[in-house]
């Protein structure tokens, strides 16, 4: 097949070519896989014919892995300083930053999230994270530690080795990137599984891979489906650590992959079904524009969106009819249009998904307020959507649905409302709206949840650690506290006394 593919971008926000590789990256070079398998790309928003590019299989992993370890050995770890680890971060930081327009336009094409938002929010992000870890890389210290007068010890923070990340396709480069910033900067190699559904931005990262300068090796990038490469990235004995982000269930099958073949280490960011909780003291107005967002953003295929909205009873009924008028008058269309905010689903298997969700709401008693169909004749489109007369054990309550359904329930009381939101196997996020800090820190407190935003929502920061209580995962992204994914910390012992 054809190396590369040129696509003629000619909307309102964005006119111009874009050319992106086509095979899987390996050892520096761009080559077919092992069993020729390809895959076509579909555009969610017209149903319409993007690409044709490579996807590998477990021999094409294996390779990969090989690769990034025989790099690992000789031109990378332990052999490049944390200095030169760094520069090449920040040229690839430069290189994105110079290119935004062109990945924005291809993730708002493969993803369908809107163009200005992948330009807005997820590239600068991108670029803040990659220059955050190359701070980090130079500055990776242990401890010197005097046990005894005839005794010294002093820790190391060695790379773990080669390590495997598996990305979903809803942030496809902002995920990875999560991943190989901060790999990378600890000396780690890696071999990267983007979704067969959205690999155009990170083939064309490849590219830019290359020419920031990165030794051949250091990063694979191997398209491929879940249950045949990324199932071999979990169960490649080369492979030292996989760090996945992805749905509770496909962690449990990384988590068991890594058990059965050589107990690697792991670090999952799972599912989540984070509760919003409006307290009877806020600015309403304030509070509807921060839901919205933490529900209806990115189509709803975000881990952390407040599905599950709980408002107390003194403002339910003004809250409501705000929060519905709000909703109703978001624009859901052409990404590429200017004042577009919410795209199509990823998928018809992921419309499918959200609409059977909505219809067990119906038949399980919700009151279905907004919303609840297809938009549109073409692509993949569904009304941002909103019950309410919910109850706990309801599908729409307990499960994460990954789409524009918002679920609305009523409260009364603090020790109810905690009570509620903590009825739930996930543990990801929380945000709470209340004027009154007192209330704030002791909900924040008593929230199982890895997070908890304090009258926002769905805003992340690099700097904080990102991750799940319960079934939502375990270890954390972004932060300092990332950095423990990616190095094995060594203790060393010397004698300066001790005589037998």
């Amino acid at each position: 097949m054809a190396s590369t593919c040129t696509y003629q971008f000619n909307t309102a926000v964005y006119k111009g070519a874009v050319t992106f590789p086509t095979q899987l990256f390996i050892n520096g070079e761009f080559l077919d896989p092992v069993n020729k398998g390809t895959i076509d790309l579909i555009n969610p928003a017209t149903c319409k014919f993007i690409a044709r590019v490579s996807v590998g299989d477990r021999e094409d992993i294996e390779i990969a892995a090989q690769a990034a370890r025989a790099t690992l050995k000789e031109h990378w770890g332990l052999k490049v300083s944390g200095e030169a680890r760094s520069k090449l971060l920040h040229k690839l930081a430069d290189l994105i930053d110079a290119n935004t327009d062109k990945i924005a336009a291809l993730e708002a094409l493969n993803v369908g999230k809107t163009f200005h938002a992948a330009k807005a929010v997820d590239l600068p992000t991108i670029v803040s994270l990659l220059r955050y870890y190359a701070g980090w890389a130079d500055k990776l210290q242990g401890k010197s530690i005097q046990t005894t007068p005839d005794k010294i010890g002093f820790t190391r923070h060695e790379p773990i080795g080669v390590v495997g990340a598996i990305v979903p396709w809803n942030f496809p480069l902002s995920m990875l990137i999560m991943k190989l910033a901060p790999a990378l900067a600890c000396g780690n190699t890696i071999v990267a599984k983007p979704s067969e559904f959205t690999p155009l931005s990170a083939l064309f990262l490849c590219t830019l891979i290359r020419e920031a300068g990165f030794p051949p090796g250091v990063v694979n990038i191997v398209p491929g489906y879940g249950d045949t490469a990324g199932q071999a990235v979990g169960e490649s004995m080369i492979i030292d650590k996989v760090a996945f982000t992805g749905s509770t269930l496909t962690g449990r099958k990384i988590m068991e992959a890594a058990a059965r073949s050589n107990l690697k280490k792991i670090s999952l960011e799972l599912g989540g079904k984070s509760p919003s909780i409006i307290f009877d003291d806020v600015d309403i107005d304030q509070v509807v524009k921060w839901v919205i967002n933490g529900i209806f953003m990115n189509q709803g295929e975000i881990c952390i969106a407040g599905s599950r909205i709980y408002v107390q009873a003194g403002i339910y009924d003004n809250f409501l009819q705000k929060f519905t008028e709000t909703a109703q008058c978001l624009s859901v269309g052409d990404p590429f249009s200017p004042g577009t905010f919410q795209g199509p689903q990823i998928s018809e298997r992921q419309f499918t998904r959200v609409m059977d969700y909505i219809k067990s709401g119906k038949v399980e008693g919700a009151t279905l307020r907004l919303g609840g169909e297809r938009h549109g004749t073409e692509g993949y489109f569904i009304q941002p959507t909103i019950f309410t007369e919910c109850t706990p054990n309801m599908k729409i309550v307990q499960e994460e649905i990954f789409g524009p359904v918002a679920a609305i329930m009523k409260f009364s009381a603090e020790e109810e409302v905690i009570e509620q939101a903590n009825n739930t196997t996930y543990g990801l996020a929380c945000s709470v709206f209340t004027k009154d800090i007192d209330r704030a820190m002791r909900v924040a407190s008593n929230i199982e949840a890895g997070t908890t935003w304090v009258n926002f929502t769905n805003w992340l920061d690099i700097g904080l650690p990102l991750g799940g209580f319960k079934q939502s995962g375990i270890g954390r992204d972004l932060g300092e506290d990332a950095l423990q994914n990616y190095t094995n910390i060594k203790a060393v012992h010397i004698n300066i006394g001790i005589k037998i």
